[in-house]
């Protein structure tokens, strides 16, 4: 079977591309897959990280992708729609996350959807930063699409709350595969610079105000000195705000800061460093995080935000400490250490892993897409 996978790839970085070299490995192990992603994903101006693109480092995967679809040049819309059009494919993938870019995808579905069965897989339905017009780019977008990949209950709750009749189908996010492998603990705390004999958490990925990196620091004022966080990830914005907190709760001592982007090479450093990661969100879909978090065998504590629940609190890999506030984060922290529950929780995560695959993603993906053509 041909398959036209629409995304960001290679060598645009982060978990949106990380996810589709995922899916894209594991796809064309028995299918003809071609990757058509961004010769520009989003204007410089609008963008504010440092750079969207791998660095030269970076040992990413590079899915050979073609760089065609520019988000604000409709010209390039044309040409993408009649660079899938001559490459005959049976199914169009595409992944949705951003209603920035749903004019240009969009409209390449709605032309690419006269000749094959276009499938969407779900990010963030609805945005956790929206703007006005966003649900109107939303809908604009997904009518495109014959049927959807829901990766959590909130993703399904948000896609029949616009499509009551959508046809769809859930799968859990699979675990992340293609970081190095994790190393002892105490070369990973000495390569960091890390202190020894602390209980280590890890807040990583990028710092957005909806990811809750302020409720996590703020619980340290319920946290002992044998507490120790690492934040590793770039920030969009300033730092100040969550320095301010650090600061007043006096924990400049308790928190490691890597405020940048971590290239793959080096996820495994910090992930082999920590006892658990924290995701302290005030809202949520999935978070990939979760999924790099489960390769190394790292448990997980979550607030009760979206799907998070759902995919770690029901599997018994982690700890789902309730809503986003610091005094419940800071009981759950308590609670993982002082019962030493983290022998529990990978037990659980090493038998999940084996059931939720990318292979086996794959193929429901190629299943679903074959009923929707009857």
């Amino acid at each position: 079977m041909k398959i036209a996978y629409i995304s960001a790839f290679y060598p645009f970085r982060g978990g949106i591309a990380q996810f589709n070299g995922a899916l894209y490995r594991a796809l064309e192990t028995e299918h003809e897959v071609k990757a058509f992603t961004f010769s520009r994903q989003y204007p410089k101006i609008l963008f504010p990280g440092t750079t969207q693109e791998v660095s030269q480092n970076d040992s990413a995967d590079p899915i050979p992708a073609k760089r065609i679809l520019d988000s604000v040049n409709p010209i390039t819309w044309t040409r993408t729609v009649r660079a899938i059009k001559d490459f005959e494919p049976d199914i169009v993938l595409s992944k949705f996350w951003m209603p920035f870019l749903a004019p240009s995808v969009g409209w390449v579905l709605s032309r690419t959807k006269k000749f094959a069965t276009n499938v969407c897989v779900l990010g963030n339905v609805i945005p956790h930063e929206s703007r006005f017009g966003d649900e109107a780019l939303v809908r604009y977008n997904l009518k495109q699409s014959h049927g959807f990949l829901a990766m959590g209950k909130s993703n399904e709750q948000e896609l029949l709350g616009l499509f009551p009749d959508a046809k769809y189908f859930f799968h859990e996010h699979p675990f992340y595969e293609h970081f190095p492998p994790r190393v002892p603990k105490d070369e990973a705390l000495r390569k960091l610079n890390l202190p020894k004999n602390k209980k280590m958490m890890l807040f990583f990925g990028f710092i957005r105000d909806y990811k809750g990196l302020d409720i996590l620091l703020e619980s340290f004022s319920e946290l002992g000195d044998d507490y120790h966080l690492i934040i590793a990830g770039e920030i969009f914005g300033s730092f100040d705000k969550h320095d301010e907190i650090i600061k007043r709760n006096g924990a400049e001592n308790k928190v490691s800061k890597f405020i940048k982007y971590i290239d793959d090479g080096d996820v495994s450093e910090y992930f082999s460093a920590a006892d658990v990661c924290v995701l302290p969100y005030r809202t949520a879909t999935q978070s990939g995080i979760t999924g790099i978090s489960m390769n190394y065998n790292l448990p997980v504590i979550v607030t009760n935000v979206g799907s998070l629940p759902e995919s770690i609190g029901e599997n018994g890999l982690g700890i789902v400490c309730g809503p986003p506030d610091s005094k419940l984060l800071a009981s759950a922290v308590k609670d993982y250490f002082e019962n030493n529950r983290s022998a529990e929780f990978i037990g659980k995560i090493k038998s999940f892993k084996s059931k939720y695959s990318w292979e086996s993603l794959a193929k429901e993906i190629v299943r679903f897409a074959n009923k929707l053509k009857t």
